[in-house]
């Protein structure tokens, strides 16, 4: 089942059209942080064919006369036809029969020249991230491109809720398991089918929290081939913002960044007031991570009928986690201010945004970055908890996939808000895998040098 990830329909910079097969083989190559470069063929050139004319009729001999000059003439007339790859075409004929000329070796034919080749442009670099969370995979493949952007060039987003059931049992459940390796089989198999420069492959939460989230990942690596690294927390804050920096504008004075998970919630506060340094990250001034997240929270409280009392307790549970916080006030000098907003980056604030757009289809393109104002984010909450389950299911910005989780992510939403509250509040499609990007472009040069090395 996809997720709202629409993918990349443009082909790579500077690469070959189609990759290259590979062979059948019971074990997947494995792939970490580096694939293995595919060997490129050149369509070989092929030489002009080598043409021999007739040798001409000495002028100075003997020539016959009468009846049999006469026949010549016009044997001379005749057409003779020649017939080539593409079918029959008509060629004048020579000017002299074989047999009434003398034999002589044929002149020799000066090869045909081969057009001098152009040196191979230089092939823009290619990285790769993967996010594996409690309930989504993610992949995204991009070139770099102007400083500090880049390009997609492939994306994969299908909905696998690899955390389903571990809030109650503590283990990744064997269907969840099943459904995740299906995914990153998909993922495996783009990855090797590119040149890639560097990758990063990730696992959070629930392989984080999970008794088996070890042994999961020894699995992946052997089914799919791909060697997954699990993060912490911190780095899971880190990398949101890396990978939001540019809906930061540049007169903003603080934001508070939240990414609802599935099975966590990571917040950072961001202070600008400041001298600002081309990392975003490097202004978190404070951090939390909620062990709770749109998965576990409607597990525990129930995500396909959900009353007005049951969103307020949702909305309670998670208020009390965020009152424990302690480094929450680090922005209390600028939550007045017009420059302060929050921006969230989860399929919750996403498809609020869809709601409010009354789209008929989810399209990225107009919700990341959209800008949504107190009384709206009000009505559109609202709005949602006054749906049943099956009203949830039919909105094409919702669907089946997230009916039962959408209002569990509404209440992490109000919760944050009633921490940090803000006239504005800025729509995020984009996260991790992007967050990830930036780095490991940032870190390999590639916005120094122009990509070569």
């Amino acid at each position: 089942m996809e997720d709202h990830d629409t993918g990349a329909g443009a082909s790579a910079v500077g690469m070959s059209g189609a990759p290259p097969t590979q062979p059948a083989s019971p074990q997947p190559a494995r792939f970490s942080r580096h694939a293995g470069a595919h060997q490129r063929h050149a369509d070989p050139r092929h030489a002009g064919h080598k043409q021999t004319g007739a040798s001409q009729a000495d002028r100075h001999g003997d020539q016959p006369k009468g009846k049999t000059r006469k026949r010549r003439k016009r044997k001379r007339g005749r057409k003779v036809f020649a017939r080539d790859e593409n079918g029959v075409v008509p060629q004048p004929a020579p000017a002299a029969t074989a047999a009434s000329q003398p034999r002589s070796a044929p002149s020799p034919v000066e090869p045909r020249l081969a057009a001098p080749q152009r040196p191979p442009q230089q092939e823009l670099p290619v990285f790769a991230a993967l996010d594996l969370g409690t309930n989504n995979c993610r992949l995204l493949v991009a070139v770099p491109g102007r400083h500090g952007q880049f390009r997609v060039i492939d994306a994969f987003s299908r909905i696998v809720r690899l955390g389903e059931g571990l809030t109650a049992s503590g283990r990744l459940s064997q269907a969840a398991m099943d459904r995740a390796v299906e995914a990153l089989k998909i993922c495996g198999e783009k990855l090797r089918n590119r040149k890639i420069r560097k990758a990063r492959l990730i696992a959070t939460e629930a392989c984080r929290s999970a008794a088996n989230g070890i042994e999961f990942l020894d699995r992946v690596e052997r089914e799919a081939g791909l060697k997954l690294e699990i993060i912490d927390r911190q780095t899971e804050a880190r990398l949101a913002v890396s990978g939001c920096g540019s809906l930061v504008e540049r007169d903003t004075q603080g934001v508070v960044l939240f990414d609802i998970g599935g099975g966590s919630s990571e917040i950072a506060l961001i202070d600008l007031t400041g001298r600002r340094s081309p990392r975003l990250a490097n202004h978190i001034v404070s951090w939390t991570s909620l062990p709770v997240g749109v998965v576990s929270l409607a597990e525990r409280f129930g995500g396909r009928t959900v009353t007005r009392e049951t969103f307020a307790a949702m909305v309670d549970d998670v208020a009390a986690r965020l009152k424990a916080f302690d480094g929450r006030d680090r922005l209390a000098h600028v939550l007045a201010s017009p420059n302060f907003h929050l921006l969230g980056t989860s399929g919750t604030v996403t498809t609020l945004a869809g709601v409010h757009l009354d789209l008929d289809r989810y399209d990225r393109r107009r919700v990341d970055g959209l800008w949504m104002d107190r009384d709206s984010v009000d009505r559109m909450i609202e709005r949602l908890i006054g749906w049943d389950f099956q009203q949830r299911c039919a909105n094409p910005c919702i669907g089946a996939d997230r009916a039962d989780l959408v209002l569990a992510g509404c209440a992490i939403l109000e919760a944050i808000r009633g921490v940090w509250p803000s006239e504005r509040l800025r729509v995020a499609d984009r996260g991790l895998r992007e967050g990830i990007l930036s780095e490991l472009m940032a870190d390999d040069g590639v916005w120094r040098n122009g990509g070569r090395r």
